[in-house]
């Protein structure tokens, strides 16, 4: 049986951040997010990782987070190009960011030829998040049974402004039958959605699970994205030709929906932390500090 490998999504660049946030340090040696997550991936199991980044970017990312993490795991790097696209697609005029993370799993195929968990680069998920799904994947490695790490949305908001979350609805057999990507979800409290620019606002249960894109699949997803590109390109290239996104939990949501995949709801108690605004950093460098001063992680991860 093939090794579940992780699949690390590094090409975004944060706009509403100001930079690249995947590689602003937050730890005391210079360590960014993604160190943590591949610091708790490989002591979960994870043996090769794959990163997703964009071409710009490729020679700082090696120099900065490849080249220690290559010296403790398998590393390949796959690119998320904007005209990676099916045949007769073109790039609209104008469109300056990549389709999504469907579209930056796909780019990550070449590596995959087994089950794969898929992340965020700027988002700490915590070590048993990585523990559940290495377990899941190694008992489910083939087929169309997936698996998605679920947080509290109260453990995934930030002081500073709103995110955008997947909120999850999971049956009493603890599969998911349905996600809806909520784009602007703020604190408040209570936690509360607009999908009018704030003219209305619904509220959300703090305890509603969303997803985080902590993903568990097998190759089967890939296929699946591959063959629906096409339609999402029309309906993008119609609606949004600048922003339009080919996101998985919409995939996974048509999967469910049509009858073509299962995924299991696995939850995490660890809390989020991540950097959407400059203004997040300075808590989640505190709160790494915090971890690491009761023994969570070292304070030198790759030393």
């Amino acid at each position: 049986m093939k090794k579940p490998v992780l699949v690390i999504m590094a090409a975004g660049m944060g706009s509403r951040y100001g930079g690249l946030k995947q590689m602003d340090p937050v730890g005391s040696h210079g360590q960014v997010i993604l160190d943590y997550s591949i610091y708790d991936a490989r002591r979960a199991g994870f043996e090769t990782v794959v990163f997703v980044i964009k071409d710009e970017i490729e020679a700082d990312f090696k120099a900065r987070v490849g080249s220690r993490v290559e010296r403790r795991m398998n590393v390949h790097y796959a690119f998320q190009r904007m005209d990676s696209l099916p045949e007769g697609y073109a790039v609209p005029e104008g469109r300056v960011k990549p389709w999504g993370t469907a579209q930056a799993a796909l780019a990550a195929q070449p590596f995959l030829d087994g089950p794969f968990a898929i992340i965020n680069a700027d988002d700490y998920y915590g070590p048993e998040a990585f523990r559940v799904i290495y377990g899941y994947l190694s008992a489910h490695p083939q087929g169309n049974e997936y698996a998605m790490v679920a947080y509290r949305l109260e453990n995934t908001v930030t002081d500073f402004g709103h995110v955008a979350r997947g909120v999850c609805q999971v049956g009493e057999d603890g599969l998911l039958t349905g996600i809806v990507e909520r784009t602007r979800i703020e604190k408040g409290p209570p936690p509360r959605f607009t999908e009018d620019g704030g003219e209305t606002w619904t509220e959300l249960p703090g305890d509603a699970m969303v997803s985080m894109n902590f993903w568990g699949f097998t190759p089967s997803l890939l296929e699946q994205a591959r063959r629906r590109f096409p339609d999402f390109l029309d309906r993008a290239l119609a609606e949004n030709p600048m922003k339009g996104e080919y996101l998985l939990p919409t995939l996974v949501g048509q999967l469910i929906q049509e009858g073509e995949a299962t995924v299991r709801a696995l939850s995490s108690r660890d809390k989020w932390y991540g950097v959407t605004y400059q203004a997040d950093k300075p808590a989640v460098s505190a709160a790494i500090a915090e971890m690491t001063a009761q023994g969570l992680y070292p304070d030198n991860l790759w030393d």
